[in-house]
């Protein structure tokens, strides 16, 4: 069963972004044209697919859907815009990670609707250019800055997604729960939302572990309490950081001392992959406050010692960190 939105009215938040995804796409329907190339940027798990999705129902266009890792070669993205009817919106999600030889075959393509090919040997090889019928690159990426200058200025408009606010994702979690066929309490659901980091994905999957734990234990309206014990069972604490999270805290207190301790050692000492740590883990530990970035690396702030010194087992390197001054 899908959770996606269908249209702009099913989806909660980000208002400014939906406000200027459907000017465009109107716009462009009244001038009988496709809508211009957009870029979305953001965290994972805002909504950027469900965004791209809802701009082609709305346009009453077909959806294709690919990413930027798999097209590996100018053949797989030759395949992709060969497919396209007019005024199609094609998506790319992590579009920042495109080959470069690929990012070049989308140039013509996106500036002329033109799809420049290669064919024949290297000895008589030569260019035929193929007409493409005009068509919407909806591009998504969370690390904008990855993106190079020429593809970047293809798009008419970069367009980012913001976290979402606890309010709207309470609201989100009665419209979801709704789907599920669950009955959250309001203390339940605002609960849910504080705990969600602020990204609708990871809401989702909060509510499907609440909706396990109430089928299990026969509850037919979920309360706060309820809430609290279903997602003790994933190890999320109070304040939505999840196992990993405090380990990423722990590890910089125990084995660095609080640091700076540059990312890519700490991802290795935490077990996990750089990419993974800087892109889902790290943002939330900013935005909480736990952690800083500084030239030599990341550092504990004094919000993190405090939430280092909650977990379980402290105690027994916390006699050190006294002598150091930092616990009185």
């Amino acid at each position: 069963m899908s959770f996606r939105p269908e249209s702009f009215e099913e989806f909660t938040g980000q208002e400014l972004a939906k406000k200027q995804l459907k000017l465009m796409a109107d716009s462009a329907m009244k001038r009988g044209e496709a809508m211009p190339h957009v870029l979305l940027s953001g965290p994972a798990g805002l909504g950027k697919t469900t965004l791209a999705y809802i701009v082609a129902r709305y346009m009453g266009v077909n959806f294709h859907i690919t990413s930027g890792p798999v097209l590996e070669k100018a053949a797989d993205i030759a395949a992709v815009l060969a497919r396209l009817e007019e005024k199609d919106v094609l998506f790319i999600d992590e579009i920042h990670r495109l080959p470069r030889h690929v990012e070049e075959v989308l140039y013509p393509a996106l500036e002329d609707y033109k799809l420049d090919l290669v064919v024949g040997g290297a000895a008589s090889s030569r260019v035929i250019r193929i007409d493409l019928p005009p068509f919407t690159l909806i591009g998504a990426t969370t690390r904008p800055g990855l993106l190079t200058p020429p593809l970047r200025d293809r798009f008419r408009r970069i367009i980012t997604l913001e976290y979402y606010s606890g309010e709207d994702l309470a609201n989100m979690a009665k419209i979801l729960a709704e789907k599920m066929k669950i009955k959250l309490s309001d203390e339940a659901r605002i609960e849910l939302g504080r705990r969600a980091r602020g990204v609708a994905r990871q809401l989702v999957n909060l509510i499907l572990a609440v909706r396990d734990y109430a089928t299990v234990n026969e509850i037919e309206e979920v309360d706060v309490e309820d809430v609290r014990k279903a997602l003790e069972v994933l190890g999320i604490d109070s304040d939505g950081l999840t196992n990993l999270d405090m380990k990423v805290l722990r590890v910089l207190a125990e084995k660095f001392g609080g640091g700076p301790v540059g990312i890519a050692t700490l991802a290795a000492a935490v077990g996990e992959e750089k990419e993974t740590l800087e892109e889902v883990y790290e943002p939330f530990l900013l935005r909480c406050g736990y952690i800083k970035k500084t030239n030599r690396g990341r550092e504990l702030t004094l919000a993190g010692w405090e939430k280092v010194r909650s977990f379980a087992g402290f105690s027994t390197f916390e006699k050190d960190l006294s002598k150091e001054g930092l616990f009185k």
